[in-house]
């Protein structure tokens, strides 16, 4: 079967070290500028239905949509001050912050199951236990990678008891198909077209909890400075996570139709996989970021003078969303 290969670089990809650097000053004060994800589907809610534009109609103020294709990316254009608001997996906001990209999240835009251990029927392997030795496909700095690092831990191994074969998420879903790799730390979308496409395919290990959230962050210059603009783009997110949530189907098909994924696979990641009810970053967030630091540290994703776990809570800000919520 031909496989195909769409949202090239989606997902919670975080690959790459931001290093500190100077940032710039964000999009004028005419113009919010927010990026929309297909791993993050209330940005395509709200993009589809124009209500971030609505938020903004008696202001006279431009809404400007960028794509990020992934967390890296969405980080480049925090860095450059591109983008005012931007969604990244939870650690890869942790990274940019760490090394001096001055971000703060004041929102969680999902409880995302978007990534687990794939492998095939055929290759025996039932366990995480049983990856001992052999090949497995990853991106390194990505969620994928640090769930795998976890589940090694979890077994009594380390990431020097496998091989890890770093590729592309797409990259790493075909390399499995082919037999190249025993195992894949796999993301949806692509995850989910293996399960529904490929008959064989296995999720053989599932941790929802070392998934590290979807976080919408904000420049730290357009909360101080601009406010009342920050909370016009949280209203709307509470409207568009509102009605994704009281219309699954709808949202479902909004994803597929952005994405170009199938009705099933959109019908998977955000019907199955995805929880949007709680929207307000809190201690659940700080502790699970806090465990992953050391992670940052070892594998040189910081700056050597880094302190990730010192940095979490200047990231969390519990207090800003309650206004709104």
């Amino acid at each position: 079967m031909e496989r195909r290969q769409f949202l090239r670089g989606t997902g919670a990809a975080i690959g790459g070290s931001l290093v500190a650097g100077c940032v710039g000053g964000g999009s004028g004060s005419g113009t919010v500028t927010v990026d929309y994800a297909y791993y993050n589907p209330v940005s395509l809610v709200l993009r589809e239905k124009g209500w971030l534009e609505a938020a903004f109609a008696d202001t006279g103020t431009d809404v400007e949509w960028v794509l990020s294709l992934g967390s890296n990316q969405a980080n480049e254009y925090a860095q450059s001050g591109e983008a005012d608001v931007s969604s990244t997996a939870g650690i890869a906001a942790l990274m940019a912050r760490t090394n001096g990209v001055p971000i703060t999240t004041p929102y969680v835009y999902s409880e995302p199951e978007w990534t687990a251990l794939v492998t095939f029927q055929e290759t025996g392997i039932e366990s995480v236990a049983d990856l001992e030795g052999k090949r497995v496909a990853a991106t390194r700095g990505t969620d994928p990678y640090f769930f795998l690092l976890q589940a090694l831990g979890d077994a009594g191994l380390s990431e020097d008891d496998v091989e890890v074969v770093n590729l592309q998420h797409p990259e790493g879903q075909s390399a499995l198909v082919r037999g190249d790799v025993d195992a894949w730390a796999g993301l949806d979308p692509h995850m989910a077209e293996l399960e529904l496409e490929h008959d064989g395919a296995e999720l053989f290990f599932r941790e929802p909890r070392y998934n590290t959230y979807g976080f919408l962050n904000f420049l730290d210059g357009f909360l101080a400075d601009r406010t009342e603009q920050a909370r016009r783009v949280l209203e709307a997110y509470e409207r568009g996570r509102e009605w994704a949530i009281e219309n699954p189907e709808a949202t479902a098909g909004i994803l597929a139709d952005a994405s170009e994924m199938s009705a099933p696979v959109a019908e998977r990641v955000f019907t199955r996989r995805t929880d949007l009810s709680e929207p307000v970053p809190g201690e659940p967030h700080r502790e699970l970021l806090s465990d992953l630091s050391p992670i940052l540290e070892r594998e040189g994703l910081v700056t050597d003078d880094a302190d990730p776990a010192g940095t979490v809570d200047e990231l969390i800000d519990s207090e800003f969303a309650t206004e709104v919520v």
